[in-house]
């Protein structure tokens, strides 16, 4: 008897205008942020934004959809796990 081993396909959208607007589907947490780095944990894994100016406008967590403005210079995704302090993820931070 075969049986056949269904794959959870993982899904992701990243749009970028201008390299100003973007927009991330797939957000699980917002590990971190600043005016310079933004760390989320996506379903394909750790996504570290860069640029100057950086500001988090949206962040569902039922759409999953996170939505950044600002001077975007660059989009890289981790394959390590990232180091949370004592953790806890920003937003469980600041919900307490």
């Amino acid at each position: 008897m075969v049986v056949e081993e269904k794959k959870m396909t993982k899904m992701q959208n990243i749009i970028l205008e201008n390299r100003s607007k973007l927009t991330v589907s797939g957000v699980l947490d917002v590990l971190n942020f600043d005016e310079q780095v933004i760390t989320i944990d996506t379903e394909l894994g750790i996504l570290i934004i860069k640029g100057g100016n950086l500001h988090l406008n949206k962040f569902n967590l039922d759409s999953t959809e996170l939505n950044v403005e600002g001077d975007i210079a660059s989009l890289v995704y981790n394959d390590k796990t990232f180091n949370k302090k004592n953790g806890e993820s920003l937003l469980t931070k600041i919900f307490k």
